[in-house]
This record gives structure tokens, sequence and C-alpha cells, in this order.
């Protein structure tokens, strides 16, 4: 996950150089140092970063500040994850989705908290789970990676909640659905929000 925090950090920083040709050298090699060792996000821009250990790459969306989405991190990636400062994974996939391991052995090992909650499909992006999913949030005080296969149910579930109980617009919780990996549920997204079909 070094590339999404590192992406987030130089461009906070792009623009800023000083009036001296010495300052800007400073300041560069400053925003290559903490780009290795700070924490940030790339919020709203899905980012494939390398996952530890895993041949394939694990994308994170940041759609809230310390609230990420993603699909379903290798067994190798928890302590990365930890390491970026998250402490609870919400997992959104149904028993039996995951064969050949045990998740939730792997992310209390890793020394984070968590949470399931089973999310049946597409169907699964409604109200009572986008209730569900408020309730599980509401007295989390750190930050949070929800995920599923492929980070559509956890982007469609939480714009839903966002929508529900956080005061979105329509529009904006289907924007924030996209940032935070909605890609072939975005019909169910548009519906459960009351949107319709897109119009071509």
């Amino acid at each position: 996950m070094n590339g999404c925090w590192r992406v987030r950090i130089a461009r906070s920083r792009r623009g800023g150089s000083g009036p001296h040709r010495r300052h800007r050298v400073l300041l560069a090699r400053i925003t290559v140092l903490l780009a290795a060792a700070l924490l940030g996000a790339c919020a709203h821009t899905p980012v494939a970063t390398p996952a530890v250990g895993a041949p394939a790459a694990l994308i994170v969306h940041e759609p809230l500040p310390g609230l990420y989405t993603a699909g379903q991190p290798a067994a190798a990636d928890w302590a990365a994850i930890r390491a970026r400062g998250v402490d609870t994974v919400i997992d959104l996939r149904m028993p039996g989705e995951l064969k050949d391991r045990d998740e939730a052995a792997e992310v209390r090992a890793a020394g984070l908290r968590y949470l399931r909650l089973p999310v049946d499909g597409a169907a699964g992006v409604n109200a009572a789970n986008a209730k569900l999913l408020h309730e599980a949030l509401r007295p989390v005080h750190g930050q949070v990676l929800v995920h599923c296969a492929t980070s559509n149910r956890a982007g469609a579930l939480l714009a839903l909640e966002q929508q529900q109980f956080d005061g979105l617009s329509q529009q904006q919780a289907l924007q924030l659905g996209r940032a935070a990996g909605v890609t072939k549920l975005d019909a169910r997204l548009r519906e459960v929000l009351g949107l319709g079909h897109e119009a071509h």
C-alpha cells in the first residue's frame, strides 16, 4: 500500500517551492523522505499498490478520511494495513466465500479488530445492511477498512449508509460509492439511492 500514501504526500507539497533553488532542492528531498515514512491516503482515487508477499495488487480507496474500502487483502497484507494506522477491519464477504483461509484469525493475529457483516451480492446492498454498517462504524474511533471481494459491495453499502445516516444527497452518495470502488454494482447503487437508471 506504499504507493497510495506516497502519491498523496507528493501531491500535498506540489507547487510549494520557495524563491531559491536551494530551498526547492531541500523541499524535494524532504518530500521524498516523508513520502516513505509518513501516513497518508489517496482519497477518491483508486491506486493499485503491491500487496506485501502477494502476486496481485491491492487497490485501496479512501472515500472518507480514515475510512478505507478495498477488495480482498492477501494474508500477508494485514501487517502493512495495520502499519498504515488501520485498527478495525469490517469484512462484508459471505461465509464460505474465502476458501482455505481464516480471515478472522489473520486479522486478529496482526493486532487488528475484526468484524463480519455478511452482504449477499447485489441484493445485500440494502437499507437493513446499511443500518448494520452504520451501527458497526458508530463506536469506532480509529481508522477502518471495509472490504469485500472487489470493493463493489463495500463501496455501495457505505454510500447507502452515508445517504441514510449522514445526510448525503443521492448524487453525493453515488459519487462517494464510485470513489469507494463501485463499478459493476453501479446500477444497484443507483436503484437503492432512488436515482433509477442512468440516462445514456
